[in-house]
């Protein structure tokens, strides 16, 4: 069986299934693609020309949800999602508080400090941050504060999709300069240090802080 994911690992979204990929061990193709300018051929894999997508042979699975829900079914082991139906759905949850909640928040700090700044080389909009940090941020940080209560991870205190999904969010507000106040937010913070320090987490952490450092030098 052979796969390949299209999608640069700097977008939350494509690290997430890259991550899952690898925390199953599953080896696969790396295609760095970044969505500007998409061409045609990637048009007829995804109608938006968005990434990610996963190639498994002659199958095309657009959707880091769905393909991290493929993965889980093809590669049940290590498993990613609880068995039990309402701790999945907790899980199920998480992801998609992550995707289309805690990104309205996070995002601006990475596409204004590193997509605007280092790559586009225009002036961020520390405005649009302020708002983030402001009005955005703190409601959704309180609500992680108290749903990891004292345990180590989201669901069941168990490492899962929860928190590579909510964990891949926050690659990109730290990449952005953003930081967890530990004052206020001190299980949060732990946390994240927890899901960073994943070998999963750090390699990726490791090559983007790298890669960042060497474009603004």
């Amino acid at each position: 069986m052979a796969f390949k994911i299209i999608g640069t690992d700097l977008s939350p979204f494509a690290r997430k299934a890259i991550i899952v990929a690898r925390e199953k061990g599953i080896e696969f193709e790396h295609d760095p693609m970044v969505p500007l300018g998409v061409s045609e051929e990637h048009r007829q894999l995804h109608p938006q020309g968005k990434i990610p997508v996963l190639l498994h042979d002659d199958r095309v699975i657009p959707d880091s949800s769905v393909i991290a829900e493929y993965l889980e079914a093809l590669v049940p082991e290590p498993s990613l999602y609880p068995e039990d139906p309402y701790l999945r759905a907790r899980a199920r949850w998480f992801e998609e508080f992550a995707d289309s909640g805690l990104s309205q928040g996070a995002l601006p700090y990475f596409s204004e400090r590193v997509v605007n700044r280092i790559f586009m080389k225009q002036e961020p909009d520390e405005a649009r941050i302020e708002d983030a940090a402001t009005n955005i941020i703190p409601p959704l940080f309180d609500y992680l504060e108290r749903e990891i209560g004292d345990g180590d991870y989201l669901v069941a205190n168990r490492f899962g999709i929860a928190d590579i999904s909510v964990g891949t969010i926050l690659v990109n507000y730290t990449l952005g300069g953003g930081e967890v106040d530990v004052a206020r937010w001190p299980r949060l913070s732990a946390y994240v240090s927890r899901v960073f320090a994943r070998p999963t987490f750090k390699e990726l952490l490791e090559k983007h802080h790298a890669a960042l450092a060497a474009m603004s030098a």
